[in-house]
């Protein structure tokens, strides 16, 4: 449950959010690193956007959530450490709850949001899919390259999403065998709503913004609640549960606190 918040409060909180929000109450929520595309990591961005989409959930002056990236790319890099070192089991309990809050937090978030795709996306897709809107970049192309192809359990999330989007067949192809989905063949799966110009995506995404702002507030926000509803019923039955296999399929049990239970 979020608590109460005003913007003028988190609109710098955060290293990796940087926050606008315009007089109609339209609040741009555009991950970065350095002004830049944003790294992935955890304890900073991976903690950061949970927080923060907490924060905007609590927020009641908000009208309605835009999230895009900022340089050429949506998601793309990201710096977990190097592969094979050990790693204690409470870092891993502590990096699946910040995945936990990342979903639930987002799914808290009780106005209209528009996903605006600015460029590429490799990794926590599900956060654009989950939003009501979901535009793309010509450029934009989709794929999970954190979980199942670096030999990870995709279960933080995007095991939940994904089949309520593309359906269930679709899902468990995408999510295994490292397709990387143009933005159009996105589009023709369902998980992407238009497709325009890269130099176009932030301004269709306040045009649509614009439309959706002249419902009276009650209705756009009963709408959003009703509208995920599957997605918090299904992150309630399989969320944990995915969190849970990932973390021990990364061999991060360490009964020794020097070496892995397994190696590979």
């Amino acid at each position: 449950m979020s608590k109460l918040t005003r913007f003028e409060d988190y609109k710098d909180r955060y290293e990796n959010v940087r926050f606008e929000r315009a007089d109609s109450g339209v609040v741009t929520m555009t991950l970065h690193t350095n002004g830049d595309s944003i790294v992935w990591a955890p304890g900073t961005a991976h903690d950061e956007i949970a927080f923060a989409f907490s924060d905007v959930a609590g927020d009641p002056e908000a009208e309605l959530l835009i999230l895009t990236g900022a340089g050429d790319n949506f998601i793309v890099d990201y710096s977990y450490g190097e592969s094979g070192e050990p790693v204690p089991p409470q870092y891993m309990e502590r990096l699946g709850w910040s995945g936990y809050q990342l979903i639930t937090n987002f799914l808290d978030i009780q106005v209209p949001c528009i996903a605006a795709i600015n460029g590429p996306t490799e990794l926590h897709s599900e956060l654009a899919l989950m939003c009501d809107v979901v535009i793309a970049s010509e450029d934009a192309t989709i794929m999970d390259r954190a979980h199942f192809a670096q030999g990870v359990v995709p279960g933080d999330g995007i095991h939940v999403v994904w089949p309520l989007v593309v359906g269930q067949n679709r899902a468990r192809y995408f999510l295994t065998t490292d397709l990387k989905l143009s933005a159009q063949e996105a589009k023709e799966w369902g998980a992407v709503n238009e497709v325009v110009p890269k130099d176009q995506v932030l301004n269709r995404a306040h045009e649509i913004a614009e439309k959706l702002l002249v419902k009276p507030t009650t209705t756009r926000r009963f709408t959003r609640h009703l509208l995920t509803q599957p997605f918090r019923k299904a992150a309630a039955a399989e969320l944990n549960h995915g969190l849970l296999l990932e973390g021990y399929g990364m061999q991060i049990f360490t009964p020794t606190g020097d070496q892995p239970l397994y190696k590979g």
